[in-house]
């Protein structure tokens, strides 16, 4: 006998080779497995693309003999989107895929899988959940390149008991491979580096269609107020952007700030780009209790930033009450600290939580 026997495992299946591999080595590991295909409607590049995942998740579902099933999402992914716009709107810059793993792969999905009986769930993300002294932990992916353990920290420490990651453990060619010796049919399928409902990777004409009024000009200045220029949207640039400003001034110069309430973007030189300290608040710790004293570590604060920066945590308290904030402060000033990005908290290579940069 071994932990997989007799257990079941639903495995959210994209249609994708990491999904599909995932299916394929649970099944070589024991367990009973059955796949979820989320329908996401019409959100996505074109109606076609939604149909043409559901039709490969379909065809590596029969491959492996399990079960698809298939559950209507879209009114899940109408919140993702208007959290996405409201983030835009409110002069930050969003993180979609870290919010809908929280809410629906780990969160609706999961959900659902304990309510159908079933004792794990599973995706292809490239991260690994291993034992710990306080029960399983959520641990950087083997591929470094592809670690996605970032995104995953907001399922929770009680949700992360049930999670079984089983592409984690390997670089993206061995999963290629690995689906490739399964004779799944999606097994040289490119990676979609879109955004899921965002229509043909341009969220620009999203903004435009869910908020027009995000679409007009304002002023251009620099840190003492002095107009340099015009932008045509807030949403158009973002923190720490240098390029594409259109607004020569000899020296470079950088995206320090967005004010929403002004529609006004202020320009900075290099230093001013740069952050001693952030704060992050709605925090998810990744174990038992939240920490109460200050302690080193690292901070990612961004899906590329790998490994993290050095830095003080600070966890904030009011008396015997979490205030669910954290301040960081970091070693050496860090460029591009960007409110509405995730800050996450690293021990080495595992993650000790996470969250939204104010």
């Amino acid at each position: 006998m071994t932990n997989a026997d007799n257990k079941r495992v639903l495995v959210a299946m994209s249609g994708g080779v990491d999904s599909s591999a995932t299916a394929g080595l649970l099944l070589r590991q024991g367990y009973r497995v059955s796949g979820l295909f989320m329908q996401l409607g019409q959100n996505r590049s074109s109606g076609s693309d939604q149909d043409v995942a559901e039709a490969d998740a379909r065809d590596v579902a029969d491959k492996l003999g399990i079960e698809l099933i298939v559950v209507d999402y879209r009114s899940e992914i109408e919140k993702i989107v208007d959290y996405f716009v409201a983030e835009y709107q409110a002069g930050r810059t969003p993180n979609p895929c870290v919010m809908c793993n929280r809410r629906l792969k780990f969160g609706k999905i999961a959900d659902y899988a304990l309510d159908q009986g079933f004792d794990y769930v599973a995706t292809g993300h490239y991260a690994r959940v291993e034992d710990g002294p306080n029960g399983k932990r959520l641990r950087r992916g083997a591929d470094m390149g592809k670690d996605q353990s970032y995104s995953l920290f907001g399922m929770g420490l009680e949700r992360l008991q049930r999670v079984i990651l089983p592409t984690g453990g390997y670089h993206k060619n061995e999963i290629r491979q690995i689906a490739k010796d399964m004779d799944l049919p999606v097994h040289a399928k490119s990676d979609s580096m879109e955004i899921c409902f965002v229509p043909n990777d341009d969220y620009i004409a999203l903004l435009a269609e869910r908020a027009p009024e995000l679409d007009r000009p304002g002023k251009v200045i620099d840190s003492t107020g002095k107009v340099l220029g015009e932008h045509n949207g807030i949403h158009r640039v973002t923190i720490g952007q240098r390029k594409g400003l259109g607004i020569p001034l000899g020296d470079p110069a950088y995206v320090i700030k967005l004010d929403a309430e002004t529609n006004t973007v202020v320009l900075g030189n290099k230093e001013q780009a740069h952050s001693p300290e952030l704060s992050a608040g709605d925090m998810v710790w990744l174990m038992p209790e939240p920490p109460r004293e200050p302690f080193d570590s690292l901070v990612q604060i961004r899906y590329n930033n790998r490994p993290g920066k050095p830095g003080r945590i600070i966890p904030i308290w009011d008396g015997d009450n979490y205030t669910g904030r954290m301040k960081v402060e970091f070693e050496e000033p860090i460029l591009a600290v960007t409110p509405g990005q995730a800050a996450v908290v690293y021990d080495g290579e595992y993650v000790l939580g996470g969250g939204w940069i104010e």
